[in-house]
Parts: C-alpha cells; structure tokens; sequence
C-alpha cells in the first residue's frame, strides 16, 4: 500500500493586487551624466557592460534643444542590450539602457521615469544634477551615479546626493576628453571610485 501524498496547501482565490503586481523586484538604478566627449564615454561604456548586471542604465547628456538626437540609435549600434529613448511614466527594467529625450528635463519617481519640457532660462542648464538627485532621493542605496567626460561642474551636486543617501558615486578619470565635470566631482570629495568608462562595468 502506498503512502499517502502529503496535501498541497490550497491555493489562494484572490488575484495579486495591482499595487504589488506594478512593483518590480528592488535592483540598483544607475544614473550617468555626459556632456562634451559624452558620445565616446557612453560608447566605451556600452561596449564593456555585461548583458547580465541586473541593473538599470539612463543616460543623461547635454543636447541641442532645437534637434532630434541619434544618440539612441548610435548607442544601441554598440550593445546588445535593449536602448530606448525615454518617453514620459516609462519604468526602469533591469538590463535595458534609457536615453534621455532632447529638450526635457528628467526625473524618476517610484521607479519610472518622468519627463517636463526644459525651462526657457539663461541660467546653465543642470539636467544631470536634476536627474540624479531624484534618483538619489527615489532609489536611496539602490542608486548609483556616474560621471563621464563634459564641462563645467553639473553632476557634482548630483553624486553628492546619491552619497548622501549611502548609494555608490564613480567618475571618469584623466582619460575624460573634456574632465571638468568628473575632476569637479572628485575635488567635491563625492566619488567612490574614479576610473576609465569600461572599468566602471567591473
């Protein structure tokens, strides 16, 4: 006589909540800011990032209000990874790589991304720093912030934040093509680590 089969527990009749369903699992969010020289930055950067890091990458560089961008479609050319443009309320899925939206400020909240038109001001144009101290603010330690090649100092307030929240900070080194905004994080004392584009994927 066999033994009898252990019962299974009966299954629950209730449907998964939107709330929890909408929710993916917890995974670190990356922000990285470029300006000048940011096209080669991101393109190194892409080339060496693994397919698996379970991370998610936006990509925030200063454009021409007034054009279209390829960016999107250039960077897609060196990865294997999903490359989209970002559209408004988008979420951030790990292993796909965002690319900011010409003439827009972005910003993340509960993990999808939100765009507003760019202010029309004189005043210089800070969208790293925007987007990165959302991120710091939506993700805490989950957020990391990245620095590449570009001029001026946008970013350093940015990767201050993300510290501030206990989240990891990296800029690009002397190999930068223009290096004020990584060598203006690092003098700000808010880098973790600073190296080349392709050793930030280590």
């Amino acid at each position: 006589m066999g033994k009898p089969k252990p019962s299974r527990p009966p299954r629950s009749s209730q449907p998964a909540s939107p709330a929890a369903a909408d929710h993916p699992p917890l995974f670190p969010i990356v922000g990285v800011g470029a300006s000048a020289g940011g096209l080669e930055a991101f393109t190194e950067l892409l080339k060496h990032l693994p397919l698996d890091t379970g991370m998610g990458f936006v990509l925030v560089q200063h454009l021409d209000p007034l054009h279209e961008s390829a960016l999107t479609q250039l960077l897609g050319r060196v990865t294997a990874l999903p490359v989209r443009e970002v559209s408004n309320n988008l979420r951030v899925r790990p292993n796909c790589v965002y690319i900011i939206a010409p003439n827009t400020n972005l910003s993340i909240a509960a993990g999808k991304l939100k765009l507003q038109p760019r202010p029309k001001t004189h005043a210089p144009h800070r969208s790293i720093d925007f987007f990165l101290e959302s991120l710091a603010q939506d993700q805490r330690e989950r957020a990391i912030g990245v620095i590449l090649s570009g001029t001026a100092t946008d970013g350093t307030l940015g990767l201050e934040a993300i510290k501030a929240e206990g989240g990891i900070t990296f800029a690009q080194d002397e190999s930068a093509r223009y290096d004020s905004m990584p060598s203006s994080a690092v003098a700000a004392g808010c880098v973790d680590i600073s190296n080349v584009p392709e050793e930030h994927c280590e």
